[in-house]
């Protein structure tokens, strides 16, 4: 369990840094800091998936809330103002926070007075309750609480003025209170659906109110508008007798919710279940089980066409499902955690969307048409079926089910597909890209300039392309399709003599991209370690050990590896600024933690040594107490102290700790009875 004190929770900077998000599975969710005050846009009570996973509505911002003791009131909140002041400061109340499973549980004590809050979402729908239980003291307690809300897309901000109509509605619980909430903001067309603020008893007054200029400090530091107006929808009033409950729920759904205590049981029963899924060894450290339950945010539900389908979140708040992120992520989120048919789920919903020989890069929030601008995600794609076949073995359905669609990924990409991809017929590598295009995950563009085109033969292009030969090859064989496996086979070898023939850069390592426009590239990344940590190998014990050597000497940090060594003449050490300068600086220098996963893969395999590759994953143990709580972030700083950016939850961060934990575990066990 992440617990924290009043060392952490009385410090502003630390409660606002540390911020806790629950999920319901379906692309919905709430998240906000610790120390009660919103500091980005995306921070919310609910932010409802009206398109699941897409159409993510934010709802209800935040609560103004305030406790009363005796008459004398206290704030249980913490706002920020676009004046610069911080008013009022509830966060000097909060005694202790706990994380407990994914349940941000807040202690406050005012004197004597104890009272515990909790937030959780329902599984499976766009609710979210919030539970006020009044734990110690001798006093009488009143609670005043103010929802503040919008409803928006969750990328954009509100300028408030627009009418609100806010009226009674039957209660679902005796002695509760419901308000339906409708918003008239002039440019939502159709008007948006209403929702609905319940509580299991007390008084919920009506009365809208705009409330102007909250200040998001967050949003000011990414470089974007920082000011946002918000609505009270009104006034719930509640006394609370020692070990009573307020809960207040609120929901888009049209069907009344369950009773607070029932969702609060099903939710800790369904985090006990997922634990047990994913039948951890015994020993097992604290921060393995905690990722567990952090996996299971990014995996949701995607309909597809009528029919049930499972995705990948990449990472929260802002990222959508994207198709390089889902199969690589595949693995540690569902594998690692033995939830195998929703691995094949994942499989065979991507599956349906292969078009020439290409998987989606990116399903926009907004539940558009996919964008197919990436050469990995389809060569990834085996991975992740590979991977498939050895938890679950070659005799799975989903294997039979997706043969042909690795078939046709290879066909297209031998003889060409979207974006110049295609098989050079001179060595048998694969080359991707044209001008103005990024394709690899190494994609950020600002206007017109790709920061890192890498156009030409990429090395984890080609490390995968070989791995999904041979691939493609073993699983031919398996299913009897001999002709496939002997033809495969053949481009593999060619792939693997051509590989290294010209990778290697007699600097000591391999080249980022050859063939390129100007030529081959030498700069020092990180892409050379797939050549290695993939199943098949593609260099000898020599060369594949400098590989590693060399990206540990000089891309390693503690939170995973530098996209860009720092002698290089573009190395960028500190991610921050506006969206040019995020942009420019993404893959120039900044650490991505799940790159961590095939450098600890490599490092096992070239040295055999599982205690100390799995050392390098430890502090991220201590991690998940900093920035996204019970998570991984997706970037740091390259430079010290590798102060962590971007997402708070990143799918791909979270999976590769799991997966590279898992692989190397039975490693260790073996090196213990030796």
């Amino acid at each position: 369990m992440i617990h924290f004190g009043r060392e952490v929770t009385g410090n502003l900077d630390a409660v606002l840094r540390r911020e806790w998000l629950v999920t319901n599975g379906i692309g919905g969710y709430a998240m906000g800091a610790l120390g009660g005050a919103r500091t980005r846009r995306y921070h919310s009570l609910l932010t409802a998936s009206l398109q699941p996973p897409t159409r993510r509505t934010l709802m209800i911002a935040n609560l103004d809330a305030w406790l009363e003791i005796d008459g004398r009131r206290s704030p249980l909140v913490t706002h920020e103002w676009a004046a610069g002041v911080v008013l009022p400061d509830g966060y000097r109340h909060l005694e202790s926070f706990a994380l407990e499973g994914t349940i941000p549980t807040f202690t406050w004590g005012i004197g004597d007075v104890q009272v515990t809050q909790r937030i959780w979402m329902e599984h499976g729908r766009n609710t979210t309750y919030l539970t006020y239980t009044y734990t110690r003291g001798h006093s009488d307690v009143r609670l005043m609480l103010k929802p503040l809300c919008t409803y928006l897309d969750h990328h954009k901000l509100t300028k408030g003025g627009y009418p609100i109509d806010v009226e009674a509605v039957d209660p679902p619980w005796p002695g509760g209170q419901a308000i339906s909430v409708q918003p008239h903001p002039a440019r939502t067309s159709p008007l948006p659906q209403p929702f609905t603020i319940l509580t299991n008893h007390g008084t919920i007054q009506p009365g809208p109110e705009w409330w102007w200029s909250f200040h998001l400090a967050q949003e000011k530091l990414r470089g974007l508008e920082s000011q946002e107006d918000l609505f009270t929808a009104g006034t719930i009033i509640a006394d609370l007798n020692l070990g009573e409950t307020l809960a207040v729920v609120f929901t888009a759904e049209s069907d009344p919710p369950v009773p607070w205590q029932d969702a609060l049981d099903a939710e800790q029963q369904r985090q006990r279940d997922l634990i047990s899924r994913a039948s951890l060894p015994d020993h097992t450290p604290d921060w393995i089980a905690q990722l567990v339950l952090a996996a299971d945010q990014f995996i949701v539900s995607r309909d597809i066409g009528g029919q049930p389908g499972k995705s990948v979140l990449a990472g929260y708040p802002w990222f959508s499902d994207w198709g390089r992120d889902t199969m690589i992520a595949l693995p540690g989120l569902a594998l690692a955690t033995g939830r195998y048919e929703e691995g094949a789920a994942i499989l065979r919903t991507y599956a349906r969307f292969a078009s020439q020989g290409m998987l989606p890069n990116r399903f926009p929030d907004a539940g558009q048409q996919p964008d197919y601008n990436t050469v990995d995600a389809s060569l990834w794609y085996f991975q992740a079926v590979y991977a498939c076949c050895q938890e679950s073995g070659f005799d799975h359905p989903v294997i039979q089910d997706v043969y042909p669609v690795l078939v046709d990924i290879l066909e297209w990409y031998s003889k060409g597909t979207r974006y110049n991809i295609h098989q050079d017929p001179a060595d048998g590598l694969l080359f991707a890209g044209e001008a103005g295009s990024q394709l690899t995950w190494m994609d950020a563009k600002i206007d017109d300039w790709v920061v890192t085109p890498r156009v030409g033969k990429p090395v984890e292009i080609n490390a995968l392309w070989y791995n999904a030969l041979r691939i493609a090859a073993e699983i031919a064989a398996r299913l009897d399709h001999p002709d496939d496996a002997d033809r495969f086979s053949q481009m593999a070898d060619r792939a693997h003599t051509s590989f290294n023939d010209r990778f290697w850069y007699n600097a000591g390592y391999l080249y980022d991209v050859i063939d390129g426009p100007n030529g081959d590239d030498p700069p020092l990344r990180p892409n050379q370690l797939f050549a290695v940590s993939l199943p098949f190998d593609l260099l000898d014990k020599d060369k594949a050990r400098a590989v590693v050597t060399i990206c540990a000497r000089e891309l390693l940090t503690s939170f995973g590896l530098r996209s860009l060594a720092p002698d290089e003449t573009d190395y960028v050490g500190n991610y921050g600024g506006d969206p040019l300068q995020r942009d420019s600086c993404y893959h120039q220098g900044t650490v991505w933690a799940w790159l961590i996963g095939p450098f600890v893969s490599a490092h096992y395999k070239v040295y055999g040594d599982a205690q100390t590759a799995l050392s390098y994953l430890q502090p991220m143990a201590d991690h998940l107490s900093d920035h996204g709580l019970g998570s991984i972030s997706e970037i740091f700083d390259g430079d010290p102290p590798h102060t962590a950016r971007g997402c708070i939850a990143q799918a791909w961060s979270v999976a590769e700790v799991l997966r590279a934990w898992r692989e190397l575990v039975p490693a260790l066990e073996l090196e213990k009875t030796v």
